[in-house]
This record gives structure tokens, C-alpha cells and sequence, in this order.
């Protein structure tokens, strides 16, 4: 195996930059995962926690709105809560922002790949009111932590989010022989969704070792697990189904109803062989191509095994065998990818992104996006993001992505390279003679580097 730095940042990192050196070994980019998160420092994005305050304040409004209708206290308490939504609906644009400077500036850039493979794994997003602004906070606290630990640490920190148990409607979900249910009144009843998705996406796989008893006997676990104001976890006894649960042929709980009982499931679920197999072939199908190597896939597994699902060890198994270093480029960037590894190229300044209106923002950016296919933290659905590579390159998506390479970058930048230069500089040796020379016959600088940008060698890892 040969190691390539400049294949390195194209297929494990955010894109090759003008101005942040290319890793010079494996054990480099590994030890950026362990270092300093400088570049969250740098370019913040609110976490969870103060998102909660948000959250508290609205709520906050809204109890004086009911306690008072129709008098000025609750006009005023109105007008707060739409004044809140726009903060936050503003805020969340800025984040985005702060992805794509990340993306630009950073020296981990495996870091912010991995962060993304992660917060798509485990899909949350708010679904109404202010809520559905959280999903950059949700992962800066539940999943930007644990990227490089244990995978049990970072399926618990998803999986028992207030923001997961919100998508997944988990608060709904009581037990049927639980002292609420016994009480009466308007409740929904057992709710399968958070327990389906641990199985099927989180963990064992659409294909896994478990039955529709296994589903039903986890989400009977999992019923008391839920949030209070403004959006923490919380454990209600009073809801959760009594007596023990089997899942996988393990039994849980059976005496007093405790959170426990589900974070000792969630342990089983991560070591379990089938979740091995499930996150390697996930890994391998990322960062490799849509029909990985098998050897990769069984040497990934191998090591998730014997280390219990360290992920920094599965990380290094991932970036030492030789499979990951196939001079084919075989992937399709996904629109996220496809943008910010064109920003990185294009070294734009972080003032640029970061001054950017709202309006602008979505013009140039979110809007883009959902044109690429990517509806920005709006999921079709829990499973996320495709993999494949067909769902990237449709008509739509490519004309789209063509469009944004002739008009962004002359928006986002005052000065833009020579596209005789900046078609080495976004693909180093995998400059290919078409590709030189369309940026060397280019009449306009903004056509030849929309030519580069938009050309197959800058699409593909």
C-alpha cells in the first residue's frame, strides 16, 4: 500500500486547498482526531445546551400568551415567539456557514468527514416550531464528541437525544400496563419508531438478526424514555411498561423501571456481531466506492470485533488497507461534499461565507443544495442521505451543480484564481488533459473554473 497524499484529502478529507498542506501519513491524519477540535473553536456552532435556552424562552412566552389571551401581555408574548423563531431561523442559516468555513480552513479535515458520516447515520431533525432549527446543535453535542470513541458512547448520545426521541416521536410511546396508561385519558399507545430504527439503521442493519417481537420487546424498553421542558432527556417511571423485556434473546429490566435497563440494551446492540458488519460495510461504502472491496469490509468488521466497537481503531483499519487507496476514484461527491470541497479549492475567505444575509445564504447555498438532492436538515426520512451513486448524478442534480459552478464562486469572491492554476490546485495529479485544457481555453475566468469545478475529476473521491 502506498500512501497518497493528495488522494488522502480528495477521499478522506474535505478537498484539496491552495493553502492547507495535504497530510503527510496515515498516522497524521489519525492524530488529528485526537487533538484539539480547533476549528470548532474557530467557526462555532451553538451546541445543544444553548439551544435548550432558546427552547426555554419560547416556551416561557407561550405560558404567558395562555395565561393571559387577549390582553397586551399576550400580544406581546406573540410578537417574542415570532421575534425567537427569526433569531433562530437566522441563526441556523449562519451555521450552515460555519460548516462551509470548517470545510475551507480546517487541518483535520477527516474530522468534519466523519462528523457528517455520523450525524447522517443517526438522522434527527426537529419537525416543528423551533424545534427544527436544532439539527447543527444536535450534532455538535451528540455526535461531534464521539466520532473517534467507542460506538456504544456515541449510539447512546444519539440514540437518547431529546432531539432523536422528537423525530421519532419516542414521548408518544407508553406502555400499555404502565400506572399512565392505567390513569387513562388521550394516549397514543406503544410507539415503535426509535426501537425499528436502532435495529434497522442504527445498529443490526435492514437485514439483521432480529425478529418483529425483537422490535416490540425494545420499544417496550425503551417506553419512559423521554424529554421535558425545554428538551431534556427524562426517565418517567409512571410511563414505562413494567416487567422484563427480551431482545435478542436477552432479558432486561424486571424490576423497577430504569434508564439503565435501555443504556445496558444499547451496550448489547453495539458489540453485537451484526452491528460490526453493518458499520463497516457503511464505512467502506462512504469512503470507498457503492460495491466495496470485501476485504475491506471483513478487515473493518475484524477490528470493530476485537476492539469492542473502538471506533479509532476501526478508523485506523479503514484508513491502513490498502483498499482505501485505489487509484480509481469510484464515488460521486454528495451536494454537501460537492460545495464545500469547492470553497476549500477555491480558498474562500471566511468573511465571505460568514457575511453573507440569510437571503443570500439560501440563494447560494440551500437552495443549491436541495437542487444537488440534498434538502439541508430536512430528511426524506431516519435513513438519511443516499449512498449511491445514481441518486447524486441525475439530470437535475448534475445541472445543478454545473449552474452553481459558473455563478457561486464569482459571488463569493472578488478575485477568482487563473483557471490555469486552480485546475491543479482543486485536482493535484488527478488532473486529467481535458480537464487542462478546457480551464487553459476558457474565455472568462469564472467559465474556467466553473469548467473545473463542474468537470467529472472534481466530482468523484
Amino acid at each position: 500500500m502506498r500512501f497518497d497524499p493528495q488522494l488522502a484529502e480528495i477521499r478522506f478529507g474535505c478537498g484539496l486547498s491552495p493553502s492547507v498542506a495535504a497530510p503527510a501519513s496515515i498516522e497524521q491524519m489519525l492524530a488529528t482526531l485526537t487533538d484539539t477540535d480547533a476549528i470548532a473553536s474557530r467557526f462555532p456552532i451553538e451546541n445543544f445546551d444553548a439551544f435548550q435556552k432558546r427552547i426555554a424562552y419560547t416556551q416561557s412566552l407561550q405560558k404567558i400568551r395562555k395565561k393571559n389571551r387577549g390582553s397586551p401581555e399576550a400580544l406581546a408574548a406573540k410578537k417574542g415567539r415570532r421575534v425567537l423563531n427569526k433569531e433562530a431561523r437566522i441563526a441556523q442559516a449562519g451555521w450552515i456557514g460555519q460548516h462551509l468555513n470548517r470545510w475551507v480552513s480546517t487541518e483535520a479535515p477527516l474530522r468534519e468527514r466523519l462528523t457528517l458520516f455520523w450525524a447522517d447515520h443517526f438522522t434527527a431533525t426537529g419537525k416543528v416550531g423551533l424545534i427544527r432549527r436544532s439539527a447543527s446543535p444536535y450534532m455538535e453535542s451528540a455526535i461531534r464528541p464521539h466520532i473517534n470513541g467507542p460506538f456504544e458512547d456515541l449510539l447512546i448520545a444519539a440514540v437518547l437525544h431529546p432531539l432523536m426521541i422528537h423525530y421519532l416521536d419516542q414521548q408518544r410511546s407508553i406502555g400499555a400496563n404502565s400506572k399512565r396508561a392505567a390513569r387513562g385519558g388521550k394516549l397514543v399507545g406503544l410507539n415503535e419508531n426509535l426501537a425499528r430504527e436502532v435495529l434497522e439503521l442504527h445498529t443490526l442493519g435492514v437485514n439483521g438478526p432480529y425478529t418483529q417481537t425483537d422490535v416490540t420487546e425494545l420499544a417496550e424498553l425503551l417506553t419512559g424514555v423521554t424529554f421535558a421542558p425545554p428538551m431534556r432527556l427524562k426517565f418517567r417511571k409512571d410511563q414505562a411498561e413494567p416487567g422484563a423485556e427480551t431482545v435478542l434473546g436477552k432479558s432486561y429490566g424486571g424490576g423497577p423501571a430504569h434508564i439503565r435497563d435501555v443504556v445496558a440494551a444499547m451496550r448489547d446492540l453495539a458489540h453485537h456481531p451484526a452491528t460490526a458488519r453493518h458499520i463497516a460495510w457503511k464505512l467502506a461504502v462512504h469512503f470507498t466506492s457503492d460495491t466495496p472491496d470485501p476485504a475491506l469490509i471483513d478487515a473493518l468488521e475484524a477490528r470493530y470485533l476485537e476492539t469492542d466497537g473502538d471506533l479509532s481503531a476501526v478508523n485506523e483499519a479503514l484508513l491502513s488497507h490498502p483498499a482505501a487507496w485505489v487509484k480509481q476514484r469510484s464515488n460521486v461527491k454528495p451536494a454537501f461534499h460537492f460545495i464545500g470541497s469547492a470553497v476549500r479549492a477555491l480558498d474562500v475567505p471566511a468573511q465571505a461565507i460568514t457575511s453573507l444575509e440569510e437571503k443570500m445564504t439560501r440563494d447560494l447555498i440551500v437552495v443549491p443544495l436541495r437542487q444537488m438532492g440534498h434538502i439541508w436538515e430536512k430528511p426524506d426520512g431516519p435513513d438519511g442521505l443516499p449512498e449511491e451513486d445514481a441518486a447524486w448524478i441525475a439530470p437535475q442534480g448534475i445541472a445543478a451543480r454545473l449552474q452553481w459552478s459558473i455563478t457561486a464562486p464569482q459571488l463569493l469572491m472578488e478575485n477568482l484564481p487563473d483557471p490555469r492554476e486552480f485546475v491543479h490546485t482543486a485536482l493535484g495529479d488527478f488532473t486529467t488533459p481535458a480537464v487542462e485544457f478546457a480551464a487553459n481555453a476558457a474565455e472568462t475566468r469564472w467559465d474556467g473554473v466553473g469548467l473545473v469545478l463542474a468537470s467529472p475529476a472534481f466530482q468523484r473521491t
